[in-house]
């Protein structure tokens, strides 16, 4: 398994001081080589200093994602920004998705917020070790065999829910999101969305020549959403 998937962890806190022009710019050019889950589907990722909202932690700069609203755009942004977040930490630089945030004030891109990130030094250790991730057992979140599970089963998710369901067959991993509870509101579709996409990213960090589908057969799940099969 990818050893940053097996040891990532998502920071709380920073050292205040910001990054510097050299590291910023490394950060920036990692936009350019996020691979987007949907093609067809316009994004946008900026550099903020401040954002405002409840559960915000204080960072000294925040990555503010945008997107065209089109049918899977919260499960791209998850996919495309879970590879930052993966690279980031490659490099020492702490993370952490912040999904009732927004930006202070508007950015350069005209197209709309759909979720921020936190990061930064880090100032508690940047990694854990395998055993401390606390996580639902594979069998409560997947059906079938497929060493790539255990990655998906590790990724981050808004309060640790794991709202996800994956079914393994004939080397095809077909990827469903719980629905979420009516009296919960649009914010929890809108995390268990944008949740499914960032564990679809660790699955296809485990795929050798990645192609993410809808198949025309996939089995029903009571109470779950089908988002698309990886191949």
């Amino acid at each position: 398994m990818n050893e940053l998937i097996r040891k990532r962890k998502s920071i709380r806190k920073y050292d205040p001081t910001p990054l510097n022009a050299t590291t910023l710019e490394k950060v920036r050019e990692l936009f350019n080589e996020v691979k987007p889950l949907y093609t067809k589907i316009p994004f946008s990722i900026e550099i903020a200093p401040k954002t405002k909202g409840p559960f915000n932690i204080k960072a000294p700069q925040y990555l503010i994602f945008g997107s065209e609203e089109k049918d899977g755009f919260l499960e791209n942004i998850g996919f495309i920004g879970q590879q930052i977040d993966l690279r980031l930490s490659a490099i020492g630089i702490g993370t952490c998705w912040l999904g009732a945030a927004k930006p202070t004030q508007k950015e350069d891109s005209a197209l709309p917020h759909v979720i921020s990130m936190a990061f930064g030094n880090p100032a508690e250790p940047l990694h854990r070790e395998y055993p401390d991730f606390k996580r639902k057992a594979l069998t409560d979140i997947s059906q079938g065999s497929d060493p790539r599970l255990e990655a998906a089963r590790l990724a981050p998710s808004a309060i640790n829910a794991q709202n996800w369901f994956f079914h393994a067959e004939n080397g095809k991993i077909h990827c469903y999101r719980k629905k979420a509870n009516p009296l919960l509101g649009l914010m929890f579709n809108k995390m268990h969305a944008i949740d499914m996409g960032i564990a679809i990213c660790h699955i296809a960090e485990e795929t050798d020549n990645f192609r993410f589908e809808q198949d025309t057969c996939t089995p029903a799940r009571k109470g779950h959403v089908y988002t698309g099969t990886v191949l």
